[in-house]
């Protein structure tokens, strides 16, 4: 079959001013379902702004999202609404609001990552390949762990993708784009495409431009102690989680090894146990049925530590990114700034061009301090945001993590416990 989520419309509104204990943070999937709990929040007392995506159909190269809006706002024509979109349409909203010299004072929120299932196609269609190698419940088994496997991903890609939309629609400035509004409701293709190799060939000389530049600049020492400290730390910052991700990766993968080790060690202790009806084969079942419900135990603190940590880790290392982004083009602009003032002292000293220089002069310095008063709020809210996002997910993992150690040790103390009333 083909995978699909689907979820009653309203998973997740956002706006202005959050509900008390709610923030407009990435809200990863749930342990339950693996999807975004309801936000629900108000723009005004007489206007909202509600997106979700309601629906996601997975085919053989993509994933169809149905992005679902609700809103009473004067811009739309209808209170409610939806449309299909693909991946690249999300990243065609993103760099939109990048490349729009209006949002450069703002932390554009993180493109959605590619989605990609090759590695769990490619362990499924080998299963396939294999299958007369197993027997039948083994093959049955290790299906329906790579389905689940399979599932487990596009569920999370769908959840990333909407938290992209969550965060455009709780800006403030952003939630008003018409390119947005684009995006929600013209309810045709977008005809936007994947970017040639012309194209991403240009967008490699650009980062590598933009990388010199942001070298030369990075020198240049800012007059606001505030950007000057929010610089220094971003860069320490942003060092700091990739490193986290990479160490909780490795933890996720181990209790992902330990979890494969004992599915392992169950199918043994089975085949042993259905050889004979002895004591000693009766035991082999019974432990080996101790291995398999912790493979589902181990298999269930790897997916919530992906989920609760590894995810949040990589989505703030994206976002934490866009901050720096956000200070390169402030001191881009100071830069600018400076060479203004140069060149109309020169202007001056040689009495040439003094209009003109005075004019470019006062529009630089209109546009750094116009870009400096948002990108100040914008790092205050950044900083809210990302306490708050870890806050709460590291209590809902170490409540989950707790709630798995005693479902651990209650299995042990009932299989040793029915072991004994045996002998």
């Amino acid at each position: 079959g083909v995978p699909r989520v689907s979820r009653e419309p309203g998973c997740c509104g956002t706006g202005a001013a959050m509900m008390e204990g709610l923030d407009d943070g990435p809200d990863f999937l749930s342990e339950e379902d693996r999807g975004p709990r309801p936000v629900i929040v108000d723009l005004q007392a007489d206007a909202f702004l509600q997106v979700d995506i309601s629906d996601a159909l997975s085919e053989r190269d993509k994933v169809k999202f149905t992005v679902h809006t609700k809103s009473s706002l004067p811009n739309f024509k209808q209170d409610e609404f939806s449309v299909v979109r693909q991946h690249e349409e999300f990243v065609w909203l993103h760099d939109a609001f990048v490349e729009n010299e209006e949002y450069a004072g703002y932390v554009i929120p993180p493109a959605p990552p590619k989605p990609d299932f090759d590695a769990s196609r490619d362990k499924l269609q080998k299963l396939g390949e294999g299958e007369g190698s197993v027997t039948k419940e083994e093959f049955t088994k290790m299906k329906q762990e790579l389905e689940a496997e399979y599932l487990a991903i596009f569920k999370k890609t769908v959840a990333m993708h909407e938290v992209f939309l969550c965060r455009v629609a709780a800006h403030p400035v952003l939630r008003n784009d018409l390119n947005f509004h684009i995006f929600l409701e013209y309810n045709q293709d977008l005809s936007i495409r994947g970017k040639n190799k012309k194209e991403k060939l240009e967008d490699f000389f650009k980062n590598m431009v933009k990388t010199a530049d942001e070298v030369l600049v990075a020198g240049v020492k800012d007059v606001d102690d505030f950007f000057e400290h929010e610089k220094t730390f971003l860069l320490e910052y942003n060092n700091r989680i990739k490193d986290a991700a990479i160490k909780a990766d490795k933890l996720t993968k181990s209790h992902k090894n330990v979890a494969d080790g004992n599915s392992r060690i169950s199918s043994t202790l089975h085949t042993l146990g259905t050889q004979d009806s002895t004591d000693l084969c009766k035991f082999f079942l019974k432990v080996s049925e101790l291995f398999e419900k912790t493979r589902k135990i181990e298999a269930r603190v790897s997916a919530d530590e992906d989920l609760k940590l590894s995810d949040l880790l990589r989505y703030y290392l994206r976002e934490s990114q866009a901050g720096k982004d956000l200070l390169y083009r402030r001191a881009r602009s100071l830069v600018d700034y400076e060479n203004a003032n140069k060149l109309l002292d020169k202007s001056r000293a040689k009495n040439k061009d003094v209009l003109q220089s005075e004019t470019n002069q006062q529009l630089c310095c209109q546009k750094f301090e116009k870009l400096s008063e948002s990108a100040k709020q914008e790092l205050i809210d950044f900083k809210t945001r990302r306490v708050a996002a870890f806050r709460k997910n590291l209590v809902e993992l170490a409540e989950l993590e707790l709630k798995h150690s005693k479902g651990h040790l209650q299995l042990l103390q009932s299989c040793l416990l029915a072991l004994k009333n045996d002998n």
